[in-house]
């Protein structure tokens, strides 16, 4: 696995190492001993797939809230997305930054989003499903969401005129203004 940072401190590119030969190819997209190494979070509680019917599909931008906040390895095992991770934790150097990369079946590239980072993806291809890794079960009381296009963050979305999105994720609140800080 090789590791990039990114200008956000926590979340990392993984780009897996294909060892092909005449049958495909292997690779590892998770090791306990890598993330170690580098800081990040290594526990696994619980792995979820979503399947995307359409393209310019949007999910996002999600969170968990203390003490259920979760890490987790975002892997596109078919299609295409734009995927987001928003640094939302407030004494963090680059809080209120966010970070984008493209995620393709054919690219096997993987973004790590540490604790106290949104997360959030628009499909641009139709048939297209994303697999995560997290570190903490689910907590529907702990779950919460930052709306895709605030105008704080200013996301640049590839797909921004028509997103398809369900009716909690467009219902999203902005972040509160951090103006005088």
């Amino acid at each position: 696995m090789k590791f990039t940072p990114t200008r956000i401190e926590g979340v990392w590119i993984i780009d897996m190492e294909r060892h092909s030969d005449a049958r495909g190819w292997f690779a590892r997209t998770w090791c306990e001993e890598e993330l170690t190494a580098r800081g990040l979070n290594p526990s696994i509680a619980q792995c979820s797939s979503s399947f995307n019917q359409r393209r310019g599909t949007l999910r996002g931008l999600h969170s968990q809230t203390p003490p259920h906040e979760e890490a987790k390895i975002v892997r596109c095992t078919r299609g295409a997305v734009h995927d987001v991770a928003v640094d939302l934790r407030i004494n963090s150097r680059t809080c209120l930054s966010w970070v984008a990369v493209e995620l393709t079946e054919d690219n096997g590239r993987m973004l790590y989003v540490p604790e106290g980072c949104a997360h959030g993806f628009q499909t641009l291809e139709d048939h297209t499903e994303v697999h995560y890794t997290i570190s903490r079960a689910h907590s529907a009381d702990h779950s919460r969401g930052v709306r895709w296009n605030d105008p704080l963050l200013a996301i640049s979305w590839p797909l921004p005129d028509s997103p398809i999105l369900n009716e909690r994720d467009a219902g999203y609140p902005d972040l509160p203004s951090r103006k005088g800080q």
